[in-house]
């Protein structure tokens, strides 16, 4: 035997280079062979559950980056919970009808020049919803989430259908479903109202106008305003496509009204203002003025509607602002929901002349010039913004005209502007019976990560209006509502009830294709219904209750012997759910069940490109989740996101997944290297008992010890990154820096059973088993693949995993704190002989720091000097060098290490320098690696 191979080096199968891409694959086939989840379920029966109710996505394209960001932050989540003890039922859902699915659906047909009837296009949409769930399923398990995927749910299964139309019933039996013509957000491209959580705002430029409406001669002296030339009150919009729905012009009751006295004419304007509106008139601002009037005074003044004849009369509205514009409002009661509040209050009819395209309608009202002009911008352009300012400039309406850039609504799928539009729709009362206010109670019960997250939906609660629920689309749930020739509405909580009843069996598709009569047909319906009479709505439901009632349709008992209860212990989500899936699943249970439906809502922020551009599937850029997994494995991706704290935005680059890729590769090559330093450990035979652990082992097991407890804080307070952060130190600095770096002499040169050498193994062994189960929810295939070749020396265990194991124990038997002060002061030598070390390196003096001996030199009174003493036959270990002595220094403060080159000869063997070499089997060597080589007595 040669002399080199008596040194006893690492040996594992486990690989140093990852090959994730096409490993990882061949691990998750190996998981659901072995029914990896089923086991993990199995193992925790009849423990206390943890309930992570899933939030469905939509299935209307490929896992994006974003969305992969929420299913592996569920992942980590469950994965810690079930190792430290609870039973962690995972049950997926996809979020299955809407308009996403319909306008992608509507797209293609119209690609393709095809045209179907609804009942057509549902089938169609349906189609298209399965084919992406098949999709995001595969996608979802390729990047290492294991679920209950055979008792999924989807919104569209007849039994969840049903569920829908149970809880709806619900909100109709207790009165607090309404038919009104109100204005709501709509989507023009999309022809369908929208809800609120379907809009974002966005920088927008609009047309600023000034607008004259004419004051009668006889209607000003009613008001004792000045005749002798023309009046006109002046209002500023920036929507001038609404002027031909314009019913009165609002001022404030308490606000003071001027009559600017220009050359020709005159103009009335709030006071506060009126500078501000001789500058756009362009008159000198000593433009004088010669009446005031409050607004309460002005109340009833019949002025003109500026291009149609018809009275736009002044009515009151403490809505009204000093804060731009004139302090007098364009009212327009079918566009605004200010306007239209204020339209009911002076019985103002509720006028909106567009069509579902957006489109002026011929009511013999409008004028016909406008006819038939799109109000839809499209490219910074509105037909309608501009035929509307050439008529009035024709007329001499229009006194001034700017462009201003504010934050304007659109819609999230047509990324168009949307408008606001009266037409009849279904809404739920919010107020009525303290509902609103039972509903902020709640949200004060629920534990809100971050913190802010309370005042968002709080912030979000108190400001919404009624809640609109009706829809013109195809692909959703039919509200179950009937309607006489005429349009009187029938609605009914029971009749909704044996629809539902159908819906549970056949589903919803016979809505669409069969009418009234046979609908209703066989149920009992209320007095006074008359079925051959009514006709069907066509109308669905928000998409929002569809979601929002997935705590009802899943945690509810309709899964039997899963582990679930109501409500969830968790809901995670991205931050702006708040206005969406959380605030529709409030709704929903308080509605219906009286309480929140979860404990805990935790909220994830965005992912951004580097100049913090929020990355969103809806912008049509390839970011999905495939194509990083591709390139670099789910496992980077996962240690990706669990570094970045996802309660804020997260920014994503290849220039920060190449430095994870380097971490990734450090937490690998701490595995291997305790894999490869265990490989003839039998810890039943070769333990040594922690009260005789070497000194430095004992250190290692109480840093371990304080990892544990604190990984076991952060991953219990979610707070991933901390422990991420911990883990990747520990690994790279604890480890690799200080102690892998000190036993290496030890592991590679002491005698096979060398009592020190056994006591570092028997603390590797402990970090070993400890770091996987740390790093088993970030890293689960990595952390699996280890943990087979701990146990068994191969790649894979067919009835064992990492993720069946416990999470470690908190480790309290090996903290010992004493210890741990006197490896700081040690330690702190330690960086003080290193600098001493290179500087000898750079002169070229010593090559490795075993060619070197160091002398400490500590002041007598220095409190570092008995523990340098107690440790100082360690002292050359610890600082891998030689020789090290300590010398008293009386005539200085501070410590202070000199280096220089060991004197003696090299071992050929371990390195050191020592004063003499001495004979063995295979050559002369140190009295130390001889004796590693004698032949055990």
């Amino acid at each position: 035997m040669e002399l080199k191979d008596t040194i006893l080096l690492p040996k594992t199968a486990f690989a140093m280079r990852a090959n994730l891409v096409v490993r990882e694959p061949e691990r998750l086939a190996h998981w659901e062979k072995t029914d990896l989840y089923g086991r993990i379920q199995k193992k925790r029966a009849g423990a206390p559950s943890f309930v992570l109710h899933d939030g469905p996505p939509f299935t209307n394209g490929d896992v994006h980056i974003g969305t992969a960001l929420n299913k592996l932050l569920k992942d980590m989540v469950l994965r810690a919970q079930s190792m430290k003890g609870f039973a962690t039922p995972y049950v997926p859902g996809w979020d299955c009808h809407g308009l996403p699915i319909e306008h992608k659906v509507s797209k293609l047909l119209r690609e393709k020049h095809e045209t179907l009837d609804t009942a057509a296009l549902r089938k169609a949409c349906a189609d298209f919803s399965e084919s992406y769930i098949e999709k995001q399923r595969k996608q979802f398990k390729r990047l290492g989430v294991l679920a209950d995927w055979a008792n999924e749910y989807k919104t569209k299964d007849p039994a969840y259908e049903a569920v829908i139309l149970r809880t709806f019933a619900a909100f109709v039996e207790k009165g607090l479903v309404y038919r009104s013509k109100k204005p709501v957000y709509w989507s023009i491209p999309c022809e369908t109202a929208l809800a609120e959580a379907e809009i974002e705002y966005k920088d927008h430029t609009s047309p600023s106008i000034w607008v004259k409406f004419p004051v009668p001669a006889d209607q000003a002296v009613q008001k004792g305003l000045p005749t002798d030339k023309p009046l006109f009150v002046v209002i500023w919009t920036t929507t001038p496509w609404t002027l031909p729905a314009n019913m009165a012009v609002a001022v404030h009751p308490q606000a003071v009204y001027e009559v600017i006295d220009a050359p020709t004419e005159r103009y009335l304007v709030a006071r506060q203002l009126g500078e501000d509106v001789r500058t756009h008139a362009g008159l000198p601002a000593e433009t004088p003025s010669v009446a005031q009037k409050t607004g309460a005074e002005l109340e009833g003044l019949g002025a003109r509607h500026p291009f149609i004849d018809r009275v736009s009369p002044v009515v009151l509205a403490d809505y009204v602002t000093m804060d731009s514009g004139t302090g007098a409002v364009h009212t327009a009661p079918g566009h605004g929901p200010d306007d239209y509040l204020t339209g009911l209050r002076y019985k103002i009819d509720i006028y909106c002349p567009l069509d579902d395209k957006g489109r002026y309608v011929d009511d013999g009202k409008m004028p016909a010039e406008l006819v038939g002009v799109s109000v839809l911008e499209t490219n910074g352009k509105c037909p309608a913004n501009e035929k509307v300012l050439e008529i009035m400039k024709a007329r001499g309406a229009l006194l001034a005209l700017e462009s201003l850039s504010h934050q304007y609504p659109y819609c999230w799928r047509s990324k168009t502007p949307v408008i606001f539009r009266a037409m009849d729709q279904w809404f739920v009362s919010l107020d009525k019976d303290g509902l609103r206010e039972k509903a902020l109670g709640a949200i004060g019960g629920v534990k809100w990560i971050p913190a802010y997250g309370e005042k968002r939906i709080r912030g979000s609660v108190e400001a919404r209006p009624d809640w609109c629920i009706s829809r013109q689309r195809a692909w959703g749930m039919p509200i179950p509502a009937f309607y006489t020739q005429d349009g009187e509405a029938f609605i009914d909580a029971d009749v909704i009830r044996q629809v539902a009843d159908r819906v549970e069996k056949e589903g919803t598709q016979f809505w669409f294709e069969e009418e009234a009569p046979s609908i209703l047909s066989g149920m009992k319906l209320p007095q006074g219904w008359d079925a051959a009479a009514l006709r069907r709505g066509t109308d669905t439901l928000d998409v929002w209750i569809d979601s929002g009632c997935s705590h009802r349709a899943v945690l509810q008992g309709s899964r039997p012997g899963l582990p679930l209860h109501w409500p969830a212990d968790i809901y995670l989500e991205g931050s702006d759910q708040h206005r969406g899936w959380f605030q529709s699943s409030l709704w929903t249970a308080m509605i219906a069940d009286g309480a929140a439906p979860y404990k805990t809502v935790v909220t994830h922020g965005f992912i951004v490109d580097e100049q913090k551009r929020k990355i969103s599937k809806s912008d049509g850029k390839p970011q999905t989740a495939d194509s990083y997994v591709a390139t670099y494995g789910a496992d980077v991706i996962r240690l990706w996101l669990a570094s970045e704290d996802f309660r804020s935005d997260i920014t994503l680059s290849d220039t920060i997944l190449n430095h994870v890729v380097n971490t990734y590769r450090t937490v690998r090559n701490t595995f291997m290297y305790l894999l490869g330093n265990l490989a003839d450990f039998d810890a039943g035979k070769n333990a040594v008992p922690f009260e005789k652990m070497d000194a430095l082992d004992r250190w290692a097991l109480h840093q371990l010890g304080a990892l544990i407890e604190e990984v076991t804080a952060d991953t219990d307070a979610l707070e991933f990154h901390r422990a991420v952060q911990k883990l990747e130190n520990f690994c790279g600095v604890t480890l690799s820096r200080v102690y892998h770096d000190i036993l290496k002499d030890r592991l590679y040169t002491l005698g096979t059973d060398d009592p020190l050498r056994r006591s570092a193994q028997t603390a590797m062994r402990e970090i070993l088993h400890a770091l996987l189960r740390l790093f088993a929810p970030f890293l689960p295939v990595t952390t699996d693949e280890a943990y087979a070749h701990a146990v068994a020396g191969k790649d894979y265990l067919e009835d064992d995993s990492i993720h069946l194991q416990d999470w470690p124990a908190p480790g309290a038997q090996w903290r010992d704190g004493a210890l741990a002060a006197e490896f700081d002061a040690l330690l702190k030598v330690r960086s003080l002989a290193n600098e001493q070390l290179e500087a000898l390196r750079k002169e070229k003096k010593i090559g490795k720091a075993l060619e070197a001996k160091v002398a400490v030199y500590v002041p007598a009174g220095d409190p570092a000097l008995p523990v340098l003493e107690k440790y100082s036959a360690k002292l050359p270990e610890l600082f891998i060098v030689s020789d090290a002595k300590i010398v008293q220094d009386s005539g200085s403060k501070e410590i202070r290490v000199e280096a220089s080159p060991a004197e003696g000869v090299r071992c050929p063997r371990c390195w050191r320098v020592v004063p003499a070499l001495e004979s063995s089997p295979h050559a002369d060597v140190c009295p130390r690696c001889a004796g590693a080589l004698r032949p055990a007595s």
